[in-house]
């Protein structure tokens, strides 16, 4: 054989190698993206970056571990997010754009009502996997039986009936309680579960509401002083809106006790109403000194600075078990992987611990997430735990 064929087999069998290669780089660098729909603006920002944060942690740790292998495939996984503004519409138009255009097969968020309602009719007949944190009943129990939508935190109706008790317990004296709440899907699906968990433990209720992106509280505050209430409640108030209620209920004189049943994020309301916030009760999901929680605080301290959102815990939490089940399922159907996460019952997760699913009897589909939460209270401008509770 020539010295030039058999360079010109050597030259060939490079050139194939070179391509066996490029195609195995590209094999082993395929993309998945996951979606998210957060508020990134306004006041429901701090629960938009703590969703946003914790889903890049976890999404970042499977990457560092070598990526996410299913089927035979290895995939690196890209977080796309969209800022929903904490509006119905624009996390419609968000969902239609992760679905549409970036075709993904798993959304976390939106939280809130308005959004999580909003961008159902999208994720639910797309067969696309979702995990929100909206307090309204219909985001499990709706038309499409809550198929592929996952509630990743305690809602209304599972935490008011034990906060509640836990009230009556520690204030036997307070017999009126004073909500005042937004009126869209938040207010209007939480303020009467709450309403009736305070009048079936002996409690009067006053409620009110405002419109969303209000800053100025002071008329509905003291329209809810000249009600004598003991307790105001501020349910689940975004917390910049909390903020500024704390804020100018106290500036307008209000002596009473001030509790938030629902929502995460205490510090941002510190940051908002500064010494104001002393004396406060705060419902948390989480108390960030557990040893099991710990971690995590680390790997986000280490990667994002300032107050870390109680949701970011949450969310860390929901895409570790989505990963799991993915990797149950070893395989990218969105289907497969629903029935693998409904038999997740019992998995160790990292931050609330063994997944307990419940909500067939409320919402006729197994799809809620019961966990143990806290109850924080504000001194000196620092939040401490009070009372754990499990519901």
């Amino acid at each position: 054989m020539s010295s030039n064929r058999l360079k010109t087999i050597a030259s060939r069998a490079l050139c194939a190698a070179a391509l066996c290669g490029v195609a195995w780089s590209a094999h082993a660098q395929e993309t998945m993206k996951i979606g998210v729909i957060a508020s990134l603006s306004g006041g429901g920002t701090a629960w938009g970056l703590g969703l946003q944060r914790g889903v890049q942690i976890a999404a970042d740790q499977v990457n560092a571990a070598g990526g996410l292998k299913l089927a035979g495939k290895t995939y690196k996984l890209e977080v796309v997010a969209y800022d929903d503004q904490y509006n119905a519409a624009q996390a419609k138009t968000a969902a239609d754009r992760l679905v549409n255009r970036d075709q993904v097969k798993v959304i976390f968020g939106p939280v809130g009502s308005p959004g999580a309602l909003g961008s159902l009719p999208v994720t639910e007949p797309a067969k696309v996997l979702q995990f929100v944190d909206g307090y309204a009943p219909q985001i499990l129990r709706n038309q499409w039986n809550g198929a592929y939508v996952f509630r990743v935190n305690n809602s209304t109706q599972e935490f008011s009936e034990p906060i509640v008790q836990w009230l009556h317990k520690f204030a036997p004296n307070a017999k009126k309680i004073g909500m005042i709440a937004p009126n869209d899907a938040t207010g209007q699906s939480g303020v009467p579960i709450l309403t009736n968990a305070y009048k079936k433990n002996g409690f009067d209720v006053w409620t009110d509401s405002y419109e969303r992106g209000t800053k100025e509280f002071t008329p509905l505050l003291l329209r809810m002083m000249a009600q004598n209430v003991d307790v105001f409640d501020l349910n689940a108030n975004a917390p910049g809106e909390a903020g500024l209620l704390v804020k100018q209920a106290r500036q307008v004189g209000y002596k009473g006790i001030i509790i938030q049943s629902g929502g995460a994020g205490i510090d941002e309301i510190i940051q908002i109403a500064g010494p104001l916030a002393n004396g406060m009760l705060k419902y948390d999901v989480i108390d960030e000194s557990l040893p099991r929680v710990k971690p995590f605080v680390t790997a986000y301290q280490q990667k994002y600075t300032g107050v870390m959102n109680g949701l970011a815990p949450v969310y860390y939490n929901a895409a570790s078990i989505l990963f799991e089940a993915m990797r149950r399922a070893n395989s990218t159907d969105t289907t497969q992987i629903r029935d693998q996460i409904e038999k997740m019952t019992g998995y160790d997760a990292p931050i609330f611990g063994k997944v307990v699913w419940t909500g067939k009897k409320d919402y006729g589909v197994d799809h809620q997430l019961l966990h143990t939460f806290v109850i924080k209270e504000v001194q000196n401008g620092k939040a401490s735990v009070k009372a754990v509770i499990t519901p």
